[in-house]
């Protein structure tokens, strides 16, 4: 494996950093204050590709202030978002901003307390800055590349934890449902004694990494802004991240590994060996 901290970094401006932190983080709380004030009371869904792929009002919502602030912050660095797409030019852009107004917007719909605001600056070298607002745990988790991780303030540092017996393992469902080689996965986990979660928030798995509540976290596909903001959070505060291949990538094109370093190499080995067995 190689670990992604052994990788250079693009180096960012400070001020950059210090008001991209500044500005996400009152992003943060604005989102909080909507979500927990409308979350299971009067959200009206449509449902698109899947019966649980949600879109609400909120997400709406939550999206144009961010692009509005954002714009008027950081004239010049495009956004990318879940329900309205990307800027022109964010391909190629320096650097881009990703945001996912509600990540488990099905929890939201449904009043369960699991779901996630989060925003991201993003380089070719992963993420600059990264914002996650936890609303029903009254968090914001926040990171800058170089500086840390900081959960409301208090900093965070990953103590390294083994995978295996009393740990536990979060991933997420795809688009269509289970992912090929999750029940094996699943499988593979419960034979080494460890549990695996289905929570509903990509960012919020990931999270969970960081904080030290869950040994990995595998997603088998996401989209860079459901995690972006969490992965920032992991990487600062110590997290191993892989693609499916075992190598350190910040946000792997097809499927990412969150881990505790001493973790790593067996979650990755059952995910590698139920996604070869699989049909």
């Amino acid at each position: 494996m190689t670990l992604l901290s052994s990788r250079p970094w693009q180096p960012v401006e400070p001020g950059l950093l210090s008001r991209a932190l500044e500005v996400a983080g009152r992003l943060a709380n604005d989102a909080t204050d909507v979500i927990t004030a409308t979350a299971g009371r009067g959200a009206r869904p449509n449902p698109r590709d899947s019966p649980f792929d949600w879109v609400t009002d909120t997400d709406r919502t939550l999206e144009r202030h961010t692009r509005r602030v954002l714009t008027a912050e950081f004239p010049g660095i495009p956004v990318v978002g879940q329900e309205f797409g990307a800027d022109v030019g964010a391909d190629v852009a320096e650097y881009r901003w990703v945001v996912d107004p509600v990540d488990g917007t099905a929890n939201y719909v449904a009043g369960v307390p699991w779901c996630a605001y989060s925003l991201a600056l993003i380089d070719a070298s992963g993420p600059v800055v990264g914002v996650v607002a936890d609303p029903f745990r009254g968090q914001i988790y926040a990171a800058a590349r170089g500086r840390g991780a900081r959960a409301n303030g208090t900093p965070v540092l990953l103590t390294d934890r083994p995978g295996g017996a009393g740990s536990i393992v979060c991933t997420e469902l795809s688009r269509t449902g289970p992912w090929p080689g999750m029940g094996e996965f699943i499988e593979r986990a419960a034979t080494a004694r460890a549990g695996v979660r289905v929570l509903g928030s990509a960012a919020l798995s990931i999270a969970q990494v960081a904080l030290g509540h869950a040994a990995a976290a595998v997603l088998h596909s996401y989209h860079e802004w459901d995690v972006a903001g969490s992965v920032a959070l992991a990487i600062e505060a110590g997290a191993v991240v892989l693609d499916r291949r075992g190598e350190g990538t910040a946000l792997p094109a097809d499927g990412l590994l969150v881990a505790a370093p001493s973790a790593a190499e067996d979650v990755l080995s059952w995910w590698q060996e139920t996604a070869t067995t699989s049909p």
